[in-house]
């Protein structure tokens, strides 16, 4: 916030009495306060919930001078969890406690406060939406800004003592939004099912079904309700290369400027207030999260198969009934492994390089991880499947092939793909795709590679293979729950390139020895401009998987999603971090975050960050993951260059009575409990030379003429 220099002369204050307490009907349209009534009627009839939309809410005059003052006098702070990317100012309810010779420059934005949150106004909310009382008390209001690439996504704004949520539009009056540069609000049907007990179930459908576009001195506003409320914010779309739009509107004119808040039930000492009711709401909206989440009838559910006996790992104390040992690689397996993967990762050698990392930072990245010929065949068909249009909705394409649609949104949504459950079908004209489910990762054969790259021994396994659409697809939040560590593989297929922000065959650049090891190029961690409107330049497009530490694993065992927010370091969103392994001991955030209310993280603050991967192709990363620790996918934005492709592989781990996995221990410390993945208690030997090959995506596995030194992620 600008302040006034020391030498200016003081003035009175400007409030010796708060005009909240007033009317404040004067600075409404003419007669709006009298129309309760009709916007009653409209209100009850709407779908997919009740919701309302008034136009030229207040004087026109008022509204262009708060935008004047804000663009003016504020600042804005770029902000991303897994569920957002905005710009945000602070909460205007703390207007009150800025110094008078700040307040003076910001009277119209005061005004505006002081009247949506008078009496008058409260009232014929109250009428409108049938909600009860509001507070005029508690005030709860931001400054959001979206500019290309921003985005809100599915949640229910089921917040304490959450009444009301509103959207105050402040776009440009003198050019028009236009709905297809995105920015709309969207509203989510919920479908309704019936458990065993014939009790009723709420599920939001993957596909929206109301579109409200932003507009001038629009209002728009509903009260919540849990488990039915759900609503996103459509990206602002970024101006295509080859637009028709005239110079004067390109990405400069998408901002989409709104005050967004909510209205409260009202407080101690104000008309309608309930004792108790405020912590009654918190507990009715707890149990209602952990009892009627409907987790059964998400999609897709857990299909985890157990491993048989065959090529497992042996056990303490078991004879082994042959000359050969049943862990190590046959022929035959060698023979299998060859068809789909490249060479090099079935050299001892290379093994062992593998499983010695792998065993002091439990993740890694291996580049180049299928064969040539396999890898030639996959990728034309996933190509083939990109150049061809979808279809609309969920129902037509789970209805038109082998995709299905990840479900319910507030959680996760993509297209998916499961195992059959058989490793070879018969059928030699199956899909690149399912010959990876079907066949290469659930073999015995690919199972004993994990296990001697890894030192574990695995009881069982489930793998998807994902699609994350441009504009459309992302997973949240959610924690590992289970009480020993979990395997996980994340192998990316994804063709397009660019993710990383610099890769665009138009931009050379000089970073020849970057290329010789497969490391990208730094992006710039220049601040944002201030006092301004940020800029609309944005190289991130999503799509990055990540792993970050948790609060508490209580807190992390909760896959609901529907408010959470995990915070987001900006050098994943621009793909900075694709060059940058992760060596920060984090700091543990609260994934209990508000996504209309953000903590940035200082600079001397960890972000907590253990794993992230940028889309790549052919790229199989491998992370042994603890109890407690958050995974998620980012949105990805409808301005990146193809879809998101990759396989997501669980595997259950054994691990011995005495902390060890049943190996012989030489790739561990004696001091390690062999169950502590990313997010695990740790040690790191720094003087140890490290392998060839990389933790994060950057670095090629292999490259003779790499000196890069190899950064370990430090867990905790």
């Amino acid at each position: 916030m600008k302040r006034k220099a020391e030498d200016e002369p003081t003035e009175e204050p400007l409030r010796k009495k708060p005009s909240r307490g007033l009317n404040g009907s004067s600075h409404f349209r003419d007669g709006l306060l009298q129309q309760a009534g009709e916007y009653h009627d409209q209100y009850l009839i709407s779908e997919p919930y009740q919701h309302g939309v008034i136009q030229n809410l207040l004087d026109s005059q008022l509204l262009r001078k708060v935008r004047t003052e804000i663009q003016d006098n504020l600042s804005f702070t770029p902000k991303e969890t897994d569920i957002y990317k905005i710009h945000q100012s602070g909460d205007l309810a703390n207007l009150d406690g800025l110094e008078d010779s700040s307040l003076k420059r910001l009277p119209s934005l005061l005004t505006l406060r002081d009247a949506l949150y008078s009496p008058a106004f409260r009232d014929f909310l109250s009428t409108v939406t049938g909600s009860g009382p509001l507070s005029g008390k508690k005030t709860d209001m931001a400054i959001n800004v979206y500019t290309p690439s921003c985005h809100l996504l599915c949640h229910d704004d089921v917040i304490g003592s959450r009444r009301v949520s509103y959207i105050l539009y402040l776009t440009d009056p003198d050019r028009p939004w236009k709905p297809e540069w995105g920015g709309a609000l969207r509203l989510y049907p919920t479908i309704v099912h019936k458990d065993k007990d014939g009790k009723e179930i709420k599920v939001p459908s993957p596909d929206y079904s109301v579109s409200i576009p932003p507009a001038f001195n629009q209002l728009s506003f509903f009260a919540v309700q849990p488990g039915e409320s759900f609503h996103d914010v459509e990206e602002v779309y970024a101006r295509q290369k080859d637009s028709k739009e005239a110079d004067d509107e390109g990405d400069e004119t998408r901002v989409r400027m709104a005050i967004s808040g909510w209205y409260h039930i009202p407080q101690q000492g104000e008309d309608g207030f309930v004792k108790g009711l405020e912590e009654s709401l918190a507990e009715r909206s707890s149990l209602q999260q952990l009892q009627g989440s409907g987790d059964q009838y998400d999609k897709p559910l857990p299909a985890v198969r157990q491993y048989d006996n065959t090529g497992s790992k042996q056990e303490e104390g078991e004879e082994k009934t042959g000359g050969e040992d049943e862990d190590s690689l046959t022929e035959e397996d060698l023979e299998f492994l060859l068809k789909y993967m490249a060479p090099l990762y079935l050299t001892p050698d290379t093994l062992d390089s593998i499983s010695e990392t792998f065993g002091k930072e439990c993740s890694i990245c291996l580049e180049t991880f299928l064969s040539s010929k396999f890898s030639t065949s996959l990728k034309a068909n996933i190509e083939k499947q990109e150049s061809e249009s979808l279809l609309s909705t969920s129902e037509e394409i789970e209805k038109a092939g082998p995709w299905g649609v990840a479900r319910p949104p507030h959680k996760h949504r993509f297209l998916y793909q499961q195992a059959s459950g058989a490793e070879s079908d018969g059928d030699s004209a199956a899909s690149p795709i399912k010959e990876l489910l079907g066949k290469l990762l659930p073999s015995q054969a690919f199972r004993k590679w994990l296990q001697l790259a890894t030192g574990l021994t695995l009881s069982s396994h489930d793998f998807l293979a994902r699609r994350f659409r441009r504009g459309k697809d992302y997973t949240l939040a959610t924690g590992y729950t289970g009480d020993e560590s979990q395997l996980e593989i994340i192998l990316s297929i994804t063709p397009s390139s660019g993710w990383s922000g610099d890769e665009d065959p138009g931009v050379k650049e000089d970073a020849s020895d970057a290329k010789q090891v497969g490391i990208t190029a730094e992006s710039s961690d220049k601040e944002p401009p201030k006092d301004q409107v940020p800029s609309t330049e944005d190289a991130g497009f999503g799509g990055y998987i990540a792993y970050m530490v948790s609060e508490d694993a209580d807190d992390a065992s909760s896959n609901n999603g529907s408010n959470d927010g995990v915070e987001v370091p900006l050098d994943l969103s621009t793909g900075g971090r694709a060059s940058k392994p992760s060596t920060q001991k984090p700091k543990p955030k609260s994934n209990k975050a508000d996504p209309a209310v953000y903590q940035a993280a200082t600079d001397e603050e960890d972000d907590g960050v253990l794993f992230s991967m940028q889309p790549s192709w052919n790229t199989l990363g491998l992370v042994l993951r603890d109890k407690g620790v958050m995974r998620f996918t980012k949105y990805v934005s409808c301005k990146a260059r193809g879809d998101r492709w990759d396989v997501l592989g669980e595997f259950g781990v054994i691990f011995g009575d005495d902390g060890d996995d049943g190996d012989d221990g030489d790739d561990v410390d004696d001091g390690d409990d062999g169950a502590s993945g990313v997010g695990g208690d740790k040690e790191e030997d720094e003087d140890e030379e490290q392998p060839a090959f990389s933790q994060q995506p950057g670095l090629s596995f292999g490259h003779e003429d790499s000196e890069t030194e190899i950064e370990s992620v430090e867990s905790y």
